[in-house]
C-alpha cells in the first residue's frame, strides 16, 4: 500500500495526506483540518486541539514527515490549511478525500483499510513488532491513559519517548516499503 501511494494520480495535497496519514496516525478529521500555524517544522512538532476533548496535543514529527510537509508548504503554505480543498483554499479537504483516494488506488474502505484504520495499524505494530510501551502509544493516539493514581497526579506526556517512537515508526514504514519492493521483484524472477 505504501508503494501504491507513490502512483497516486490525484492532487498533490491529497498525495501528501496519504503519505503522512500512516506515519503520524492522527484522527483523519484532525489531519484534514491541520493549519500551518500549528506546525513548527524546525522543531518537528505539530500542536493542535484534539477535536474530541478540546485538549492540546503534540505530535512529534519524524524527519520523513517534516520532509513531506516542507515540500507541501511550497504549494499550500501561503494559505490557512495544510491540506486545502481542491475547490477552495479557504476550506480543508473533504472528509471523504483520504478514503476516496484509497478506493481510487484499489483498496476497499469497508473491508481493507480506511483513513482511521492507520491508527489501529500503528497501535498494533508499534506494540507487537517494535515493542513500544502501550502507555506511550496511547498518549500518541491522544487517548486517556488509565492510571491508579488518577489524572490529577499523573501529568506524564512521554514526549521524549514519543519523539523516539515516531522516528522509529517512520523508519519502520520506510523499511517495509523498500522490503516489500525487494520481495516483489524477487518473486517475479
Amino acid at each position: 500500500m505504501l508503494r501504491a501511494f507513490d502512483g497516486f494520480s490525484g492532487t498533490f495535497p491529497v498525495l501528501c495526506a496519504l503519505k503522512i496519514a500512516p506515519m503520524i496516525f492522527v484522527r483523519p478529521g484532525e489531519l484534514r483540518q491541520a493549519e500551518w500555524t500549528q506546525f513548527d517544522l524546525d522543531k518537528g512538532e505539530w500542536r493542535y486541539l484534539i477535536s474530541k476533548t478540546k485538549t492540546e496535543h503534540l505530535v512529534p514529527l519524524a524527519t520523513q514527515a517534516v520532509a513531506i510537509l516542507r515540500e507541501l508548504h511550497a504549494m499550500t503554505g501561503q494559505g490557512r490549511f495544510v491540506f486545502p480543498s481542491a475547490r477552495s483554499k479557504l476550506r480543508p479537504m473533504s472528509e471523504a478525500a483520504i478514503n476516496a483516494a484509497l478506493r481510487r488506488l484499489g483498496y476497499d474502505t469497508r473491508t481493507e483499510i480506511t483513513g482511521h484504520g492507520f491508527r489501529a495499524m500503528a497501535r498494533t505494530i508499534l506494540h507487537e513488532e517494535l515493542e513500544q510501551k502501550p502507555e506511550v502509544i496511547e498518549h500518541q493516539l491522544a487517548h486517556a491513559v488509565p492510571d491508579d493514581l488518577g489524572s490529577a497526579y499523573n501529568r506524564t506526556k512521554f514526549i521524549r519517548e514519543r519523539r523516539l517512537m515516531m522516528q522509529q515508526w517512520a523508519d519502520y514504514l520506510d523499511r517495509i516499503k523498500v522490503g516489500a519492493k525487494v520481495v516483489s521483484i524477487a518473486a517475479h524472477r
